[in-house]
C-alpha cells in the first residue's frame, strides 16, 4: 500500500525520503527474505547468537534485494529483466536511485553485501553457499 500511495494511486504522489524507503523496502521482498532466513534458523535448531547472526543476513539480503531491483529499473535490459525498467521508474516514487543517485545506490548495495559477509563470519566457510546466494543478489541481470 505504501509502494502505491507513493504512485499516487490514493491522491497526489508524494516522494519517499530515504528513511521511508528503507521502510517500504522492508515490508516487501525483503521481508520474505528475512523471514525465510529466520524459518531456517529456527528448523535448523540454531542458538540465539547464531538466529541473530542469520537474521542480520537476512535482513541485509533483503534490503540488497530491493537496491539491485532499483538499479535494473534504471540500468536493465528491458529483454532480459523482462519489464520496461523505465516506465516502472516514472511511476515510482521509493527509488533509492532517485534519493542516493546511482553511484550512492552502488555503494549503499556493496556496503550491505560487506554486512551480509559480516554477519555469516560465526560459521565460517559452511555459510559460502549463503554468500554467493549474496553476491547474486548484488550482480542479478533480471
Amino acid at each position: 500500500m505504501l509502494d502505491l500511495a507513493a504512485e499516487g494511486r490514493f491522491g497526489d504522489k508524494h516522494a519517499l525520503d530515504e528513511s521511508e524507503i528503507v521502510t517500504l523496502q522492508a515490508m516487501k521482498t525483503g521481508a520474505l527474505i528475512r523471514f525465510a532466513c529466520r524459518a531456517g534458523a529456527i528448523l535448523g535448531g540454531a542458538d540465539a547468537a547464531a538466529s541473530a547472526s542469520i537474521e542480520r543476513y537476512g535482513r541485509t539480503i533483503g534490503q540488497a534485494f530491493q537496491i539491485a531491483d532499483d538499479l535494473l529499473d534504471v540500468e536493465g535490459n528491458a529483454e532480459i529483466i523482462g519489464k520496461a525498467g523505465q516506465q516502472r521508474r516514472r511511476r515510482r516514487q521509493g527509488h533509492t536511485g532517485r534519493v542516493l543517485g546511482i553511484a550512492g545506490a552502488r555503494a549503499r548495495l556493496a556496503a550491505l553485501i560487506a554486512d551480509a559477509d559480516t554477519a555469516l563470519a560465526p560459521f565460517g566457510a559452511k555459510a559460502d553457499t549463503l554468500r554467493a546466494a549474496a553476491r547474486f543478489v548484488a550482480e542479478r541481470q533480471f
